[in-house]
């Protein structure tokens, strides 16, 4: 499957951003969109920032259970239009949220450096490339986002394999899928969107 146009009826270029998962979704279905986005992500914002800095040198330290508070807090407003005048703010604050919980936890936690900078790369480039598509009339399609797990579902297995005491493989794990799927679907995503465009430029010519 290849971008689609972007449709009125889809969600919006801000929702998109937001890189939900399943579980943010289903959140976002129970309250229908009626809760403004900004509010829960400021303050899960703020609870996320007071968690890192509580006890992270211990393993089961209150850390662990900020991607609880941030999912229960942001999850709700998912499937809202982010139509209000500072909801474009809602997307930058869930990424802050989601790099710095694995930043700070990762090195807190010991998990090796290259590993923690492999995965938040990984990430930055799927959603920069998320962006750049919307922004060319187009966008991912929806099946990479629920196999990306969302920025809710990745805080959730490292805190869950931090409690375990398996952060460094679910760190190293989490980098080699997110990679393969991410780059491997952008490859062919723009790989068959440019022969397609080639094909209709070369039909045009021939018509001409």
């Amino acid at each position: 499957m290849i971008d689609r146009p972007i449709d009125a009826a889809e969600p919006t270029m801000l929702q998109v951003y937001r890189d939900d998962g399943a579980l943010g979704q289903a959140l976002g279905r129970f309250t229908r969109g009626q809760l403004p986005p900004l509010p829960g992500a400021l303050v899960a914002l703020a609870v996320t920032t007071v968690l890192l800095l509580t006890g992270m040198g211990e393993q089961r330290s209150p850390a662990m259970f900020a991607p609880v508070v941030a999912l229960l807090l942001s999850g709700p407003t998912a499937l809202h239009p982010h139509g209000g005048r500072f909801d474009w703010l809602v997307p930058p604050i869930i990424r802050a949220i989601e790099y710095g919980y694995l930043a700070v936890l990762g090195f807190a936690q010991g998990v090796a450096e290259p590993l923690v900078f492999v995965l938040i790369a990984v990430l930055a480039f799927h959603h920069y490339d998320t962006a750049y598509r919307t922004r060319q009339g187009l966008r991912p399609p929806e099946w990479i986002f629920r196999a990306g797990l969302g920025w809710e579902g990745r805080m959730l297995i490292v805190a869950f394999a931090g409690l375990l005491g398996f952060l460094p493989l679910a760190y190293a794990a989490l980098a080699a899928y997110l990679g393969v799927l991410f780059a491997g679907e952008c490859a062919r995503t723009w790989a068959r969107t440019e022969r397609d465009s080639g094909m209709m430029v070369d039909l045009e010519e021939e018509e001409a």
